[in-house]
């Protein structure tokens, strides 16, 4: 295990390029048990998520192939087992993307629970209510067994907006006889990418970035070389980092209408950024006050499937709201737990009143100082180290894995801005 040590108070300035979306590339990786011709992805992030991923690909009988920094090459010729390795399953919560892949191509699939944050409650149904439409049968027991061949096209309108569960329709539905027409489906901009993936490997899907989707089953599909976009769960954690530093920092490789519900709820904030291309810029001296909305009422920041705020950025704006004048109210809808971290932030002086699991009142600006923390989650620790980086004094954030697990090479990327940060072993 090893350990951040920071040094706070210091500007985060300059120049980064984001990385590739780690909830693209995981669900990219599982799709390549879709072909036994080559895959390659490009701009894939180097962190433990994706290695878990590789492993599990091993594991069923792949091969992965890093060929530069980035970018790998997975082959999927045989895949030797259609029951997923019970270690490496419940490393990741992503596992579960492999149940869609393997149902296609095997007709059958053997899944161990899958892992991840502990963030709340986190629903499988939705899965398993695509494959059952699909024409599967689900069977639970210490595992779920999923058996069905073929997979036939079917009309389905999907319980929730699941992210994972779309995406295990999808590559599902690929390969499944006949047309899937699929209602209520997510549509963030990582869906989009595994979508575009696919097409490009010789699947029709059609209505990519809306709520419906049409997908004609075919035979087979080929290989790709694909590129994944940037990560703008990143990206937005760069943009408080740098707001609440009152550092300029300029992000390459940043999609602008990806950043497009977070410009507004960080618009609440008074914390704002320009496009000039591919590279977003956040300058120095942000007004960092609340815009109240009409009548002087206290404005809410709430998270939804998109193209609402995104709940991954939930953590990342609560932190930049205790260095905002003025008093904002935080709205995580989507997981019961996400908000308990904030008695962390109380105890560096942010001035936040937890309401209930779901909501907090938080008032600024809070003078914040150094502590000693430790990581819940990926999301929860990234606002932990923004925090502590704008923080008086030193802070130690323990299990820092549990960011690491989404954001690659933290430790030197931050350092090269100007951030006072170190890495030890515990």
């Amino acid at each position: 295990m090893s350990e951040y040590i920071i040094d706070g108070g210091q500007p985060v300035s300059g120049r980064i390029k984001a990385s590739g979306n780690k909830n693209a590339a995981l669900p990219c990786i599982a799709a390549a048990l879709l072909t036994d011709r080559p895959v390659v992805l490009r701009n894939v992030p180097e962190i433990e998520d994706a290695q878990m991923m590789f492993e599990i690909l091993r594991a069923l009988g792949g091969s992965v192939e890093r060929l530069e920094p980035n970018v790998f090459s997975l082959r999927m010729e045989k895949v030797d087992s259609s029951t997923l390795p019970a270690d490496l399953a419940k490393k990741i919560r992503a596992s579960i993307l492999f149940a869609g892949p393997l149902l296609a191509r095997l007709g059958k699939v053997i899944l161990p629970p899958p892992g991840g944050d502990v963030i709340g409650r986190r629903r499988l149904d939705t899965h398993f209510l695509a494959f059952s439409e699909l024409g599967a049968s689900v069977e639970v027991n210490d595992a779920f067994t999923l058996t069905g061949r073929p997979l036939k096209g079917a009309d389905i309108f999907l319980d929730e907006a699941s992210v994972t569960g779309t995406e295990n329709a999808i590559m599902a539905a690929c390969l499944a006889q006949g047309r899937t027409v699929l209602s209520n489906a997510a549509s963030e901009p990582h869906v989009q990418d595994l979508c575009n993936m696919l097409v490009s490997m010789g699947a029709r899907i059609a209505g990519i970035g809306s709520n419906i989707l049409t997908i004609d089953g075919v035979e087979k599909l080929s290989g790709c070389d694909f590129t994944i976009g940037a990560d703008f769960m990143e990206v937005g954690s760069f943009i408080g980092l740098a707001a609440v530093t009152n550092g300029e920092l300029f992000i390459e490789g940043v999609r602008e209408q990806d950043m497009r519900p977070a410009k507004i709820a960080f618009g609440k904030l008074g914390i704002c950024w320009e496009h000039e291309g591919l590279v977003l810029r956040v300058p120095k001296g942000q007004a960092m006050e609340v815009n109240y909305d009409l009548g002087g009422m206290i404005p809410k920041i709430d998270d939804a499937p998109w193209p609402g705020f995104p709940p991954d950025l939930t953590s990342i704006i609560t932190v930049a709201a205790t260095q905002v004048k003025g008093t904002v109210l935080i709205h995580e809808k989507m997981y019961e737990s996400r908000m308990f971290f904030v008695d962390k932030l109380i105890g560096m002086g942010a001035r936040i009143v937890l309401c209930d699991p779901h909501r907090a009142v938080v008032s600024g600006p809070a003078k914040l100082h150094g502590s000693e923390l430790t990581s819940p989650d990926i999301r929860a620790g990234m606002a932990m180290l923004i925090a502590a980086l704008c923080a008086e004094g030193r802070s130690v954030i323990r299990n820092v894995y549990q960011i690491e697990r989404g954001y690659e090479n933290l430790e030197n990327r931050l350092s090269a801005l100007g951030a006072r940060i170190t890495k030890r072993a515990q």
